[in-house]
């Protein structure tokens, strides 16, 4: 109810504080004008209290009110409707490309690299709310899972629904991952465009050769984040697929191309990343997130509605009505 009520000046309250100091001068000063009689006796008097001398302090109540509000007037209540309105001032696309070959089944991230990925993910498109994003899912094969699009409602559902299931030929086919991804970016009309290329692999399947998808990215001036997933040494992941169709897990020596990675990076003016664990490949995405910032200009427009008036308005009554009690019913007890 009082969230948009605010006071321009506040520092007029601490006249509130001379109220306490009017009351004690008020009985003290009632006190001190009370004559005094002595006499032996007053039998002889009939003593008949009025009602006028018992409401006599009602003027003085009367010119309390009138200062309080006066106060809380000069304090100047109002309330505020505040409107907001953001203008966009730079666009980016963004596609991430995301490696979902069965070595992302690895669990040296937990609960596994894909799933950790999903997650961290997941915040970095809602942290996004003015940009463009898009998914490109690779292994031996590409496709685009989401083409870019604002809608992240969109593209947070097809993120979720990306699983590996055999569907893609087995392998990490980084070149046809890239280029998939530039595809998507080429026709846009963005001020930036950004690719996020996350694998835990070297390039050993597909038909394109990832310098030549970096080349690509470069002419269309798109600019290439890469990182590589996957702790350092040895990791517990898929060798083998039983009759049942289970995944079988060993441990398996990390092969990152990270020489690649970095190639690619330097040459589209982007930068690469390691991530050897959950915490890593958060702190990635955060970077990340950072270094690729939209412009966003924010106007606030201000509607304020004084309320000071009705109170003076209302101290006025209030004086008026002293006044005349003063000056009728009370003028012989005054």
């Amino acid at each position: 109810m009082f969230a948009n009520f605010t006071f321009e000046n506040p520092e007029f309250f601490w006249l509130l504080l001379l109220l306490p100091v009017a009351i004690a001068w008020y009985v003290w000063k009632r006190n001190r004008q009370t004559a005094e009689l002595k006499i032996s006796s007053i039998k002889g008097f009939k003593v008949k209290s009025g009602l006028l001398p018992k409401l006599r302090p009602l003027l003085f109540v009367f010119r309390l009110i009138t200062l309080s509000l006066i106060i809380i007037a000069m304090a100047r209540p109002r309330t505020v409707d505040v409107s907001t309105e953001t203008s966009s001032s730079q666009g980016i696309d963004i596609v991430m490309a995301i490696d979902v070959s069965a070595s992302m089944l690895a669990r040296d991230l937990q609960p596994n690299r894909l799933e950790a990925l999903k997650a961290v993910a997941e915040e970095f498109v809602k942290d996004r709310p003015g940009d463009r994003i898009g998914l490109v899912a690779y292994a031996g094969e590409s496709f685009t899972k989401t083409p870019i699009t604002s809608d992240k409602k969109i593209v947070l559902t097809a993120l979720e629904d990306i699983k590996y299931n055999n569907v893609l030929e087995n392998g990490t086919a980084i070149g046809s991952g890239l280029a998939t991804a530039v595809n998507r970016l080429k026709d846009s009309k963005a001020e930036s465009k950004v690719i996020i290329l996350l694998t835990d692999g070297v390039n050993n399947s597909g038909f394109i050769d990832p310098n030549t998808a970096s080349e690509l990215a470069v002419e269309f001036g798109i600019k290439v984040y890469t990182i590589g997933v996957g702790s350092n040494g040895m990791a517990l992941s898929p060798v083998a697929i039983s009759q049942g169709g289970t995944v079988q897990f060993g441990r398996v020596q990390v092969e990152i191309d990270e020489e690649l990675l970095k190639e690619i990076a330097f040459s589209t003016g982007g930068k690469y990343f390691r991530a050897t664990d959950n915490e890593k490949l958060k702190e990635i995405y955060e970077e990340i997130d950072a270094l690729e910032k939209t412009e966003i200009e924010e106007f606030r427009y201000y509607n304020y509605d004084e309320k000071f008036r009705p109170l003076v308005l209302l101290a006025g009554v209030f004086l008026l009505i002293e006044i005349l009690l003063r000056l009728t019913v009370f003028r012989s007890f005054i």
